[in-house]
């Protein structure tokens, strides 16, 4: 039960009461390992479990056919250096038998290596084997060959059947012996998606399922798309589900989706019926499903939005904290598995006959860019790691460290006002965690919340935090202990967002990371204020010790209780924390930049200047007394970056002004018509192809409509001008590049064409506008820090 009761007239109390929850039971679903296999996985009702212990995974999707195989494995790393601990892939068959029967594996399309390197690195996988696929690429990924016979597509149909049988067995002759089984417990194939986005054929998936396994892809885990209120055959698969802070299959007249505050607000619905609703042929309506909320399994999605593609119609410009933002309002809302797409992005895979994205050509409403598809990823398709890597890694780290318990708590949804405080609790009636997030994105922010303070029932006395009503600030996004135990401390009630917790000689080191504009304070239970040092100790209610930190939140501010050092982070310095082996040893890392951890140590991508990583360990302080602190490295600086020449467009062309597609949406410039586009060239210089640069990547500042960049005539890369900078990886064209220019062919921005782009950065100019602010490449070193 939960009620929400005004205190005075400047605060509110926000009460929640948590009563116990019931065992868990199974989970009525034909998945999960039977007793006795290594690292088994089983499927409660309410949370995933792993060699008996709960578990929350985290899964990142990551397209091998969509990058080069030689940087596989750095970017893998980089995934599990984020916490990702399972990889999820789709295996798009046109990549595969483009012209029917001659299956190709080789390359960027090697499937077994990919899933072994993974493998290498620590990830678990899931794979997305169709037959239909999606990720906007032609025909959900059906080859044309298939596309075009004339049988019932995505059913039971015999002919069909007979297609997919031999799909399914190409996939199993390369990595069956790859999948986790009792007699392979180690192997890394923990998971098979079947289909995606079929709503309405519960017998067919229940055929694909059954065909899979007889082709030896019976993996652990069976899972199918669950949005759309789609119809899965009873007990066969968990559904996953989907949450996007925008999307980009949206009219070009929308401007925040209805949709959005779904996922920003917390809440037990599960479904959002509008992921994929332009492609259906009938409308989902709310009747057709529960959204989920009754479901007797586990809350897992597949796709939580960490960024999002364009379309030519309309180009969203999702932020770094609209992401994390979004992460963690499923987190409080119950999810037991955290699922991102894209977690790294990429480009449309190259046919031997054609492009492969979607187009209004192709049938679909929308027409996607012909190679780009970095969807703002946290690792863009270039490599680069951006701001919401590093947020979402703070988040990763909690569940790597306290996902145990935080699976086995259901959420309370605390009440609010249509415009109050979003916030809920998960935990049982001795402990949880208290989440609020009080973010949306831009074009409909939410304002601060004045006088707010939380009271937590359970079988003991409530917890009331924080001691005096607070002001949350507009943006906020965190979550809170209630009554947890840390290190040797029974019970710990805190203003600050738990981190990690690691073990440094003697001593249990807890990271916290302090909210902006919100002081810090721990409410500690079975201590004596003799104990703690680092902090003022009042005495609060129910006989808890106040503890409020005596420096600033940062890498010296730390409070101790016995052999417990709380390290109180500043909010950038927790975007800093990195977790993993150096020199064989499990340690904490702060490095604000790129970086992965290897067999031996933890790689850092190399600055400009010299640049500092830190490491914890043990010492003894000053009073020759046991105690925990960093101790750093500097990093060589590396002159990485290179402005070029900014090119310049003679003319300002646009394209003609069509619609296409079912929908009649506006349609992206052809081929053809690129032959009246503004032409600029742009030279690489030599000097940036040295022998220590490992990757070499072009950054283009512009304006304008679309952007395509020639090496030749070949197409490298493109993009539809929504605010942000095109990146281009040159390193596989060096020798090329030697000898000539890149050409940049582009159309300028037509004030009059009925395309979307964010408010914040939309043209404001009567005239057509094309324009290169800059260009600059950046030579990429790596040096090993620790």
């Amino acid at each position: 039960m939960t009620t929400a009761t005004t205190t005075t007239q400047t605060a509110t109390r926000y009460r929640v009461d948590l009563p116990r929850p019931a065992a868990a039971t199974p989970s009525g679903l034909d998945i999960g390992d039977p007793v006795g296999v290594g690292r088994r996985i089983e499927v409660t009702d309410r949370y995933l479990s792993r060699d008996g212990r709960p578990w929350i995974p985290v899964m990142g999707e990551y397209h091998f056919v969509r990058d080069r195989r030689d940087v596989w494995e750095r970017e893998l790393r980089t995934m599990r250096s984020g916490g990702i601990d399972v990889l999820a892939t789709y295996v798009f068959w046109l990549a595969h038998e483009e012209v029917e029967g001659e299956f190709r594996w080789d390359g960027d399309r090697d499937l077994r290596a990919f899933v072994q390197t993974a493998a290498r690195v620590g990830l678990d996988v899931v794979l997305r084997i169709g037959p239909w696929a999606h990720g906007e690429t032609r025909n959900g990924g059906f080859p044309d060959w298939l596309q075009a016979r004339d049988l019932a597509h995505r059913t039971d149909d015999p002919a069909y059947l007979a297609a997919v049988q031999r799909w399914y067995a190409a996939i199993a002759g390369q990595v069956a012996d790859l999948v986790h089984r009792p007699d392979d417990p180690g192997a890394p194939i923990i998971g098979i998606q079947i289909e995606n986005e079929l709503y309405d054929q519960p017998k067919h998936l229940a055929t694909l399922r059954s065909m899979a396994e007889s082709a030896g892809l019976a993996a652990s885990l069976f899972t199918a798309t669950g949005w759309g209120g789609a119809q899965l055959p009873p007990g066969h698969f968990l559904p996953v589900y989907a949450g996007y802070a925008d999307g980009f299959w949206e009219e070009s007249d929308t401007g925040w989706p209805d949709f959005g505050r779904q996922h920003f607000t917390f809440s037990e619905v599960r479904d959002d019926l509008t992921v994929g609703a332009d492609l259906r042929q009938t409308r989902a309506e709310a009747s057709e499903s529960e959204s989920g909320v009754s479901d007797p399994w586990p809350y897992a999605t597949c796709e939580l939005g960490s960024g999002m593609a364009t379309a030519y119609h309309r180009r969203p410009l999702v932020d770094a904290e609209d992401v994390s933002a979004l992460a963690l309002t499923k987190l409080g809302s119950g999810s037991a598995w955290q699922g991102y797409y894209m977690f790294h992005g990429g480009r449309h895979f190259e046919g031997v006959r054609s492009t492969t994205q979607e187009s209004q050509e192709t049938g679909y409403p929308n027409d996607v860019p012909v190679r780009d598809y970095d969807f703002f990823a946290p690792i863009g398709a270039a490599g680069s790691v951006r701001p919401h890597f590093h947020q979402l890694r703070r988040q990763h780290l909690f569940l790597a460290a306290f996902g145990d318990r935080l699976a086995t708590y259901p959420a309370r949804i605390g009440p609010s006002e249509p415009d109050g405080l979003r916030w809920s609790v998960r935990g049982d009636r001795d402990r949880g965690f208290l989440f609020v997030n009080n973010h949306q994105p831009a074009l409909s922010p939410l304002d601060p919340v004045d006088g707010v303070r939380f009271e937590i029932g359970g079988a003991d006395a409530p917890v009331r935090i924080p001691a005096a009503a607070i002001d949350v600030p507009a943006d906020a996004r965190f979550f809170w202990p209630i009554r947890q135990p840390f290190g040797d401390v029974e019970a710990v009630s805190a203003t600050a967002q738990p981190i990690s917790e690691i073990l440094v000689g003697a001593q249990a080191v807890v990271l916290l990371a302090a909210v902006d504009g919100i002081d810090v304070e721990l409410h500690v239970e079975g201590v004596h204020a003799g104990d703690v040092r680092g902090a003022t100790a009042t005495p609060g209610e129910e006989g808890r010790l106040v503890l409020r930190p005596e420096a600033a939140p940062g890498i010296d501010c730390r409070v101790v209780i016995g052999t417990t050092v709380f390290v109180i982070l500043d909010s950038d310095t927790a975007d800093a924390v990195w977790r993993g082996p150096v020199g064989g040893v499990d340690s904490v890392v702060v490095w604000p930049h790129g970086g992965w951890f290897d067999d031996t140590g933890f790689v850092v991508e190399r600055q400009q200047a010299d640049a500092e990583v830190l490491v914890l360990r043990a010492w003894n302080d000053a009073d020759g007394a046991d105690g925990v602190g960093f101790v750093t490295s500097t990093v060589a600086g590396a002159s990485g970056t290179l402005p070029l020449p900014v090119p310049e467009f003679a003319t300002a062309p646009v394209v003609s002004l069509r619609t296409g597609g079912p929908a009649s949406r506006s349609s992206a410039p052809t081929d053809a018509d690129f032959a009246d586009a503004a032409v600029a060239e742009l030279r690489i210089p030599n000097e940036v192809w040295q022998d220590d640069v490992e990757r070499v990547v072009l950054e283009v500042a512009w304006t304008g409509d679309v952007l395509r960049v020639y090496l030749g005539d070949e197409l490298i890369a493109d993009q539809f001008w929504s605010g942000r900078r095109l990146e281009v990886d040159l390193s596989e064209y060096r020798e090329r590049l030697e000898q000539r220019p890149l050409r940049l062919a582009a159309f300028a921005w037509n004030p009059r064409a009925r395309v979307y782009v964010d408010p914040r950065v939309r043209p404001a100019a009567s005239v057509p506008e094309l324009s290169v602010q800059s260009a600059t490449v950046h030579a990429r070193r790596y040096a090993r820090a620790f």
